[in-house]
């Protein structure tokens, strides 16, 4: 027994909602007990919780044990070790209770008849121990101890209410127990792994080391420990290639050792074959468990004890952690056995790959015959390109001559980053550098380099080694060099080094060649394109670039690539043909899921986000952006994760959502360099707010230093798209020279297009600049009015008409304005963006008028889904039950019934109630009694 002391709390990263749960039990104990069963697979935290339990447990005597295997036989011997600091308060208890207990603690037992009595003299045990302060019970791993104890335990937590006890168990993933409330621990997202890995490293790691680490630990924490306790100092600084599995000599790996070694040989033997065939299928498993003399049900065992399922689609590991350690633990000689013996029974043509993985991972030294079965089998990706990849990194290990050897470690190189593994990229272009001095071999390299450094790493650093890679190759492979002089290009608009372009222009125009096919022309027409952009030569960029989109949208056979589509996209966005340039990123989307070429995606997303924000679609513009979010972090594509967070911050800005808008940008952190593309989209986000909020010269400045005009630097494609929002600040302010250069710029972009959204936010920019209620400043805004197209760009119509409206009623032309406001009012609110709604609604009460929610029937203000929660609501349903009904989660019913709630302009669900009593719109008359189980004050339940 112990008195828990004040102690400074250790973070458990990931573990919020547990943390919470048990401070919530202690620090009401003393109104009455409960208990808590936290469950999880081994190393996902359990013990710690406990911990941390103990260190929050001030005032309270804590009690404390574990389950221990080598004691499950023994009857209560769990019990005895808990009891046994405060044994002597048996002597409350009453004769009966006191000689049972007594009697069950000395190892004679209790019969079955007399347990419930056994249980309550425990629980008379711990009241008489929690009478003078409050009492903390953990028995750690109940499960793993003697069953009799985790029956006991499990009475007496189920009658705390009115005793001042608290008892928390830890057990494993499979194990409930009635009655008594549970968490379970999941795996740590990636944030929470990283977080764990960073605590255990002696200095900061790279970034992409603990990114691959926290992959391998697969969200284990104790994995995760064990992985950072056994690299070396070149492995956290990347230097050398990462452990692929936790360590089997680990904490956790001895862990699931004790639990393997406790099962029979024929049920070991039968998972390490599981553990090695990937694919699970079952004959395979079947033809192998028969070739080893014995059968699928030797698996039982392991499934009684969670740590495989047995299904008829095959066998799975709930924790796929356990099958690398399972393969980990296993001696050498076994797993090439089972290998071997798997290998025999793979004998289809669709399991070619496969049989030659096994073959190769039984195999020992140089078999270049085997070399080659992989490079063929692997060829194209085939099993996917992470599989591929490491069929070809072990083919290059099997070759016997040093060209053969860097030929494979290049396509290795290759296949991981179409995979998404920039990590693999690098250790294996590291290796092929001590393999092969080919100049050709080692460009090629470079320009893969070159584009994971663009995703990944340092993208200013990225620029010159494309450059100097795309020379290397030019004689060689010129489709190969213009691919990389095109990655140069976004290299160096990524870093905010225009100026540079036109160095990329040059090359590409001497690779370029009249006979060139259509995709490689595609290319070199975005290069020179971009680069006479860059330069104000619109009249030569123009065509170009519509050539570009015009060769995209007629590409087919092989020529069809998601990075020849994405070159398209780009072209068509700089051209401002928003639809085609949105269809191109679409099939090139389409295509990189379809291929598996996941490394293409984040670029892909980023362009069609842009075109779903030109064409007015900020919430598809804001759902590309957080897919792209997620693919770029799955990949490790830090820099376009930063891209995706800049462009989610200004479209949360531009909805006056702050809070959402900050925390994407505090998510994108330090690490852009300024001038880059990501600090470019946080630093308009921020303008975005400071406008919003009345701040016009703080936003005027934020927005005029995102790039210098005349000297190429910084991010002139991102100023220009933020260039009304610059006009509107500066409107605001006596001296605007920035703002007038940047318009000069944006006006002979728009010129030189075919856009009339384009052309309308020019002359709504001209409007804004003009003497405040002069025929220009009309003029302006009444072409703008006509120039904006209704079919896209609502949001930016409806924004055309708040500041005409605007400039009206400052001019004392009150009637004219309120037009104007309505409209704005009544695009705002079916756009669902309520800032701006209240905005011109603000406008209208200045301009005279009286105005109340808008008047627009729900029908019209929703969409379908949130229609159809807002019926729901309206006839009494709650969220979980909407939930139920729609199949969706409470937290995206939540999110809907917000947008609702906005939306209609209004506050309760007893509101909502009412409009849609008030309001029989066809389809939508609400049935039952409206007010039943309403919450009137707010929308969550």
């Amino acid at each position: 027994m112990v008195a828990a002391s004040r102690v400074q709390l250790t973070v458990l990263h990931g573990r919020d909602d547990e943390c919470r749960a048990v401070r919530c039990l202690l620090d009401g104990v003393t109104n009455g007990g409960g208990a808590l069963l936290l469950h999880g697979e081994s190393g996902s935290g359990r013990t710690a919780l406990l911990a941390h339990a103990h260190r929050h447990a001030t005032g309270c005597t804590v009690l404390a044990a574990s389950g221990l295997a080598e004691e499950a036989a023994l009857p209560y011997a769990g019990l005895q070790r808990l009891l046994d600091p405060v044994s002597h308060h048996a002597a409350a208890l009453p004769t009966q209770q006191r000689d049972l207990l007594r009697r069950a603690l000395g190892g004679n037992g209790s019969p079955a008849h007399r347990r419930l009595a056994l249980s309550m003299a425990v629980l008379g045990l711990l009241a008489d121990v929690a009478r003078d302060r409050p009492l903390l019970v953990t028995m750690d791993d109940v499960d793993r101890g003697d069953p009799l104890t985790a029956q006991v335990l499990a009475v007496v937590a189920r009658r705390l209410r009115n005793l001042p006890v608290v008892v928390l168990l830890t057990a494993d993933v499979a194990v409930t127990v009635d009655g008594i409330p549970a968490h379970r621990l999941r795996s740590l997202d990636q944030g929470a792994s990283v977080a764990v890995l960073t605590d255990r490293l002696p200095e900061r790691p790279a970034a992409s080391v603990v990114t691959a680490l926290a992959t391998v630990g697969g969200g284990n924490p104790q994995a995760l420990v064990d992985l950072a306790e056994v690299l070396s100092p070149a492995q956290w600084r990347g230097e050398e290639a990462l452990p692929a599995e936790p360590p089997a000599d680990g904490a956790l790996g001895r862990a699931y050792r004790a639990r393997l070694d406790r099962l029979s040989p024929d049920t070991r033997r039968m998972l390490l074959l599981a553990a090695l065939d990937a694919d699970g299928t079952p004959g395979t498993l079947i033809r192998a468990a028969a070739a080893a003399g014995t059968g699928v049900e030797a698996l039982a065992p392991a499934e009684v004890a969670g740590l495989v399922r047995v299904e008829p689609q095959g066998v799975t590991f709930p924790q796929p952690l356990v099958r690398t350690l399972i393969a980990a633990s296993a001696p050498l000689a076994e797993r090439r056995a089972a290998h071997r013996l798997l290998a025999g029974v793979l004998v289809a043509d669709g399991q070619r790959l496969r049989r030659a993985m096994h073959l190769a991972a039984a195999t020992a030294g140089a078999d270049p015959a085997l070399a080659a079965e992989l490079e063929e089998a692997a060829s194209g990706g085939a099993g996917g390109w992470p599989v591929a990849s490491a069929a070809l990194r072990r083919a290059a290990e099997l070759s016997d001559h040093p060209a053969q050897t860097a030929a494979r470690l290049l396509s290795a190189a290759d296949y991981a980053w179409v995979g998404g593994q920039p990590e693999v990229v690098r250790l294996l272009l590291d290796r092929l550098r001590t393999v092969s001095t080919d100049p050709v071999v080692r460009g090629r390299a470079d320009l893969l380099r070159g584009e994971v450094e663009l995703r990944c790493g340092a993208a200013s650093d990225a620029s010159a080694r494309l450059l100097s890679a795309a020379e290397a190759v030019a004689d060689s492979d010129r489709a190969l060099a213009l691919s990389g002089l095109v990655r140069a290009g976004e290299a160096v608009c990524f870093a905010g080094d225009q100026y540079r372009y036109a160095e990329v222009g040059r090359r590409a125009l001497a690779v370029r060649r009249p006979t060139d096919p259509p995709a490689m022309e595609l290319m070199s027409s975005l290069v020179a394109g971009v680069a006479a952009t860059l330069r104000g030569d619109h009249e030569r960029a123009g065509p170009t670039l519509r050539r570009a989109v015009v060769l995209g949208g007629r590409l087919s056979g092989s020529a069809v690539t998601p990075t020849a589509l994405t070159c398209a996209a780009a072209a068509g966005l700089v051209v401002a043909v928003d639809g085609a340039a949105h269809r191109l990123a679409e099939r090139a989307v389409a295509l990189a899921r379809d291929r598996g070429e996941v490394s293409m995606l984040p670029r892909a997303l980023e362009l069609r986000a842009i075109a779903e924000y030109w064409q007015g679609r900020h919430e598809a513009a804001a759902e590309t952006s957080r897919d792209g979010l997620r693919v770029a972090r799955a990949t490790a594509q830090v820099n376009y994760a930063n891209v995706h967070l800049g462009l989610l911050a200004v479209l949360a800005a531009i909805r006056a959502d702050r809070d959402t808008s900050l925390r994407q940008i505090r998510e994108i952190g330090e690490s852009p360099t300024p001038g880059s593309r990501p600090h470019a989209l946080a630093g308009w986000a921020l303008a975005v707010l400071d406008l919003i909020e009345g701040r016009h010269a703080k936003a005027a400045d934020r927005l005029a230093s995102l790039a210098r005009l005349g000297t190429g630097r910084g991010q002139v494609l991102v100023q220009v798209m933020a260039t009304p929002y610059l006009v509107e600040a500066a409107a605001h302010l006596a001296h605007r020279p920035a703002a007038e250069a940047a318009l000069a710029v944006f006006d002979r972009w728009a010129s030189s297009t075919a856009s009339p959204l384009r052309r309308a936010l020019s002359a709504r920019c001209h409007a804004l600049l003009a003497p405040r209620g002069s025929a220009e400043a009309e003029r302006n805004f009444q072409a703008a009015l006509r120039l904006h197209p209704m079919e896209a760009g609502t949001f930016e119509l409806a924004r055309t008409e708040l500041l005409f409206g605007q400039e009206l009623r400052r001019s004392r032309r009150p009637r004219d304005a309120r037009t104007h406001l309505h409209q704005a009012r009544e695009m705002f609110s079916l756009l669902g963006v309520a800032c701006w709604a209240e905005r011109a609604t603000t406008e209208l009460r200045a301009a005279g008028e009286s105005v109340g929610p808008p008047d627009l029937p729900a029908a019209r203000l929703l969409t379908g889904q949130q229609l159809r929660i807002a019926e729901l609501v309206a006839e009494g349903a709650t969220n979980r039950e909407i939930a139920v009904r729609m199949f969706l989660s409470i937290r995206t019913v939540d999110h809907h019934l917000r947008n609702v709630f906005h939306r209609l302009g209004i506050r309760s669900r007893t509101e909502l109630v009412r409009a849609f009593a008030s309001e029989r719109h066809a389809g939508l008359a609400p049935t039952g009694d409206p007010g039943a189980g309403l919450d009137d004050l707010n929308y969550h339940r």
